[in-house]
C-alpha cells in the first residue's frame, strides 16, 4: 500500500511470523486471522496462551475476537476515526514514546494538532464503540514493551484504505513500535507468493524491487539487460483493465493463475469486458469462471511440477522444486512466457529458474545475495538481502526507515462509498471461511473441504432475522443496486445490528456480483468490505 510506503516502504512485514509467539500485545485488525492465515492466528493464540494481551479490531466477533481481552466491534469503515481516537487517548494520558518521535519521525506536530481537535464523544458516536474500551486499547498497546500490528484485507479494501494504512502507521510511530524484534506492523498476504509478485513488479508503477518507472536510471537498467525501451508512465490497474467494457484500453488479455470472474468487483461488468476483447488467453490449473470464457487456455503446472521460489509474507523467499512431472501439456510459467514471447517475435533465452533467480539478483538491490545455491541451504532467505554474504533481514528499519524518517500522515474520515438507506437498509461485508481458499478453484475439489463447507450462508443479527420473521436455515435473497443471489440464513450473535456477512468463495453465490466498483483514489484498491444491500425472506 502506498500510505504505508511513506513510513516503511514496500508495505510488507517489518517482522517475522514466527517473533509474534513473544509479543507482549497484539493488536489484529481487518483479519478474521485464525480462518483466513491460520498458521498465522496459530501463533497469536499461543502467544496468548502464553500471558500476550490481544486487541481485535472488527466489526464481527470472530472466533479470534472472542479470545480478545478488548475486542473493539467498530461500524464498517471507521477504522480512521477509531484509530485518531486511540492516539489522541494516548496523548492525553502522556503515552507517546517521545524519544522516538523525536529521532525518528516528522510531522508529528501536524498530526498532533489535528488530534487536539478531536471530539472524543464523537470518535465514539461515529465508530459506535464506547470511549472506555477505545482508552483501554490504546492503553494497551502504548505500554506493551513488544507490541506486533497485524493487519488485512478488512483495513485495505475500502475507498480509503491507503489512509487507513497510514493510520496504522502513524499509531505505530507514535507508540514507537517499530524497528525491534518482536514489535512492529505485519500486512498479512491474501494469497501465498502475493508479497513475490509485487516484488518482481506486478503492480502499475513500479519495475522489480519496487524500483519507480518514473526513475530514469532504474529505468536504463532494466532496459538495458532487456535490450528493449519501456514504458516511462505507469500501466493499468486491475479494475482500469476488467472493468473498461467494450470500449475499454485493452483489447487482449492473458491471465494468469487469477480468476477475475469471481474475485472482482461488479461483476457483470467484468464478463462485459472480458466478452468483448478481441483476445482472452488464460493460463491456469482448472478451467475456472474465467478460463471459460477464454479464446485460449493453456494448462499450467501447479506448485509440484515446477520449480522456483515464493516470497511470503514475511519477505521469504524459498524454493519449490518440481517433485513429478507436469501432466499433459501442462508447462510451467516461465516456459510460457518464453513460448509466447517467441511467437510474438521477441525470442527470450531458454533459461533455467536458476538463470531466472541470477538476474533478478543483478537487477533488484532487494534480492541482490538470493540465488538457489543459497536457498537449497535452509528455510530460505528473508530481503532484503543485498549480497551473497548478507544473513538476511528478519526484522526491518532498524537505524533507519527506507525514506530515512518515518513521515506522520494525518488522516481523517472518508464514509464508505454506499450508505445504508430505506431501500438497501443492511451492510453487506465479505470474507472468507476457514475450509476454502480465494474462488474456491482447487479446495472445492477436495471431497472433504467440501464437505464441510458446501455453500456460502449469510450471517444476521438475531434481531434484524426476527424483524424479517425469517428463520436459521431458510433461503433469502440479498440484493444490491447491482444484482441479487440466493442463499440461506445464517442467524447468529457475531453480527452487529444492520450488518450482514458472507464469503466470496462460491460461484453458486457470487457475491462480488452484488457490490460496486468503487475504489481507493491511490492504490486503486476496490471497495470489497462495504457494500449497501436489502434483505429478503423467500417464499
Amino acid at each position: 500500500m502506498a500510505g504505508l510506503a511513506t513510513a516503511f516502504g514496500s508495505g510488507a512485514m517489518t517482522n517475522s511470523i514466527n517473533e509474534i509467539e513473544e509479543a507482549e500485545l497484539i493488536l489484529v485488525a481487518g483479519s478474521n486471522t485464525t480462518e483466513a492465515h491460520p498458521q498465522v492466528g496459530r501463533r497469536i493464540l499461543q502467544a496468548v496462551d502464553r500471558g500476550a494481551r490481544l486487541i481485535v479490531i472488527d466489526p464481527r466477533l470472530t472466533a479470534l475476537a472472542a479470545r480478545a481481552h478488548v475486542h473493539l466491534a467498530l461500524r464498517p469503515g471507521t477504522d480512521i476515526p477509531l484509530l485518531n481516537g486511540m492516539m489522541r487517548c494516548m496523548l492525553d494520558d502522556n503515552l507517546a514514546d517521545d524519544l522516538f518521535i523525536e529521532m525518528r519521525t516528522e510531522n508529528f506536530h501536524a498530526l498532533r494538532d489535528m488530534l487536539y481537535r478531536l471530539d472524543l464523544d464523537q470518535v465514539a458516536a461515529a465508530t459506535g464503540v464506547e470511549l472506555q474500551s477505545i482508552r483501554r486499547a490504546a492503553r494497551l498497546y502504548a505500554k506493551a514493551r513488544k507490541a506486533v500490528l497485524c493487519y488485512c484485507l478488512g483495513v485495505t479494501q475500502h475507498v480509503c484504505g491507503t489512509a487507513n494504512v497510514e493510520t496504522y502507521a502513524n499509531l505505530a510511530l507514535l507508540a514507537g513500535k517499530l524497528e525491534k524484534e518482536h514489535t512492529g506492523v505485519d500486512p498479512l498476504r491474501g494469497q501465498n507468493n502475493v508479497q513475490g509478485a509485487c516484488d518482481m513488479g506486478a503492480l502499475p508503477g513500479v519495475l522489480p524491487g519496487y524500483q519507480s518507472v518514473h526513475d530514469l536510471a532504474a529505468r536504463g537498467k532494466f532496459e538495458a539487460a532487456w535490450r528493449t525501451p519501456l514504458p516511462a508512465e505507469p500501466g493499468l490497474s486491475l479494475l482500469d483493465m476488467t472493468h473498461g467494457g467494450p470500449e475499454g484500453p485493452v483489447r487482449g488479455m492473458l491471465v494468469v493463475g487469477e480468476n477475475p470472474m469471481l474475485s472482482d468487483p461488479d461483476l457483470a461488468r467484468v464478463e462485459e469486458t472480458l466478452r468483448s476483447l478481441d483476445c482472452l488467453a488464460v493460463s491456469d490449473i482448472f478451467l475456472t469462471e474465467t478460463a471459460a470464457l477464454a479464446d485460449v487456455v493453456f494448462p499450467a503446472a501447479c506448485f509440484a511440477e515446477k520449480t522456483g521460489t515464493f516470497t511470503s509474507s514475511e519477505r521469504r523467499v524459498q524454493m519449490v522444486r518440481q517433485a513429478v512431472a507436469p501432466p499433459g501439456e501442462c508447462r510451467g510459467d516461465g516456459d510460457l512466457v518464453m513460448a509466447l514471447a517467441g511467437r510474438m517475435g521477441v525470442p527470450f533465452a531458454d533459461a533455467s529458474p536458476a538463470e531466472v533467480m541470477e538476474e533478478i539478483a543483478l537487477l533488484t538491490p532487494l534480492y541482490g545475495g538470493i540465488y538457489h545455491d543459497r536457498l537449497e541451504e535452509g528455510w530460505g532467505l528473508q530481503w532484503p538481502c543485498p549480497d551473497r554474504s548478507h544473513p538476511g533481514t528478519p526484522f526491518l528499519h532498524k537505524g533507519a526507515f527506507t525514506r530515512g524518517r518515518g513521515r506522520f500522515v494525518p488522516t481523517v474520515h472518508v464514509p464508505p462509498a454506499e450508505q445504508p438507506d430505506g431501500d438497501f437498509p443492511f451492510t453487506l461485508i465479505t470474507g472468507r471461511v476457514y475450509h476454502h481458499y480465494h474462488t474456491g478453484t482447487m479446495t472445492r475439489r477436495c471431497a472433504a473441504l467440501d464437505r464441510e463447507c458446501r455453500e456460502a450462508v449469510l450471517e444476521m443479527n438475531g434481531g434484524d432475522a426476527a424483524a424479517l420473521a425469517i428463520r436459521a436455515g431458510e433461503r433469502v435473497r440479498l440484493v444490491s443496486r447491482r444484482g441479487s443471489l440466493t442463499l440461506r440464513a445464517a442467524v447468529t450473535g457475531r453480527m452487529g445490528p444492520g450488518q450482514v456477512y458472507t464469503s466470496f468463495h462460491f460461484t453458486e453465490a457470487a457475491v462480488n456480483r452484488l457490490l460496486g466498483a468503487a475504489r481507493d483514489p491511490s492504490s486503486h484498491c476496490p471497495e470489497y468490505k462495504v457494500c449497501a444491500v436489502r434483505v429478503e425472506k423467500v417464499a
